[in-house]
């Protein structure tokens, strides 16, 4: 079996307490992870990172990752703590994913697997596992702000799909916990005569509700991109004409922002919505310890989250004052799933 690369570091076993497996199961990739834990901290030393389209099932690649590590580095893992891209049971024995026609089960990775012990939990719960943990490197300032300490903080983040997760702080344990949702599926909120375009743009293409996660994901920015050359406002151009020729869509649009005008236009469009969604986020959430914009578009496309996002997040009629004291950060490790879901093993495996 093919994986897409593999990153490692040098380590002794003698070093750790235990070995587990940790994963972050995307609609469009998968990272899988071996966690070296010692005094309930879990360190990243082996991962293997697929892309799902090469994939018959998760299964498999977890017995593949399985067997190598037994065989590579003579390590026996048991348990797992496993990041899915979609809603879980209230029992979370068993997660539907939201963006590809994939359900993960405890019960069928206990009988197909060689796991015993394990854990799922919304991928976005996975990265606010993560969150404090991460390096200075890791986080670039967007907006300034005093940050309160133990305060709440809000993770949300545009990939294939659109995810979002608010971290409340146990006194008792001293620590932050992670409460999952699917907002990104919530009703977009339209606010001008180019949100209604939009939406009723959507409306012949798609049934039921338009959602956020319609323009704040891959697809999202393919339907941006397909509704500002519905207007005709820009001429075709070699890019556009390559772009609608490509099965790499979104790529190109973000490649080609900054030197085509409906590119352009896409990612101003696109920059408004997603500074709307962390307003109502925030809103919602009132996160004076911060808003952390993960997901894998933001960190290749960091230009866009500049003053002009910053000024259009503080909007507000009534409560600008109360969301100019909210913190705005973007985090740029990719792995920050991965490394969230190995910190959640470490912390409830137990």
């Amino acid at each position: 079996m093919q994986f897409l690369k593999k990153e490692h570091k040098k380590f002794s076993k003698s070093g750790y307490s235990e070995f587990i497996l940790g994963g972050d199961i995307g609609a469009t990739n998968t990272h899988l992870g071996i966690f070296g834990v010692k005094n309930k901290s879990a360190d990243l030393i082996v991962s293997y990172h697929f892309k799902n389209k090469d994939l018959s099932s998760v299964y498999k690649i977890i017995n593949f990752v399985l067997n190598l590590i037994k065989k590579d580095y003579k390590i026996k893992i048991e348990n797992a703590s496993l990041g899915i891209a979609g809603a879980l049971s209230p029992e979370k024995d068993t997660a539907k994913m939201t963006n590809i026609k994939w359900s993960i089960s405890k019960k069928e990775l206990k009988s197909r697997t060689k796991l015993k012990k394990i854990i799922l939990i919304n991928d976005f719960e996975a990265i606010g596992y993560a969150i404090n943990s991460l390096k200075k490197s890791n986080v670039s300032i967007i907006k300034t702000a005093g940050k309160v300490q133990k305060a709440p903080i809000l993770v949300i983040g545009a990939g294939t799909g659109l995810g979002k997760v608010i971290l409340l702080y146990d006194k008792n344990k001293n620590s932050y916990f992670p409460v999952s949702s699917e907002a990104g599926n919530s009703d977009f909120a339209a606010q001008d005569n180019m949100d209604f375009e939009l939406i009723n743009f959507m409306r012949q293409r798609i049934k039921g509700n338009i959602s956020y996660e319609d323009f704040l994901s891959g697809r999202g920015i393919v339907n941006i991109f397909n509704f500002v050359r519905n207007g005709k406002r820009f001429k075709e151009t070699a890019c556009t004409k390559e772009i609608n020729e490509s099965k790499i869509k979104p790529e190109l649009i973000s490649r080609y922002r900054k030197i085509d005008g409906t590119c352009k236009e896409t990612f101003r469009i696109f920059k408004k919505i997603y500074a709307g969604f962390a307003r109502n986020s925030a809103l919602d959430a009132l996160p004076y310890g911060g808003i952390y914009i993960a997901g894998g578009i933001a960190p290749k496309n960091k230009e866009i989250f500049d003053r002009e996002f910053v000024k259009m997040f503080g909007q507000n009629n009534k409560l600008s004052h109360v969301l100019n004291k909210i913190p705005v950060y973007l985090v740029l490790n990719l792995n920050v799933g991965l490394i969230g879901a190995g910190a959640a093993g470490a912390d409830m495996l137990k």
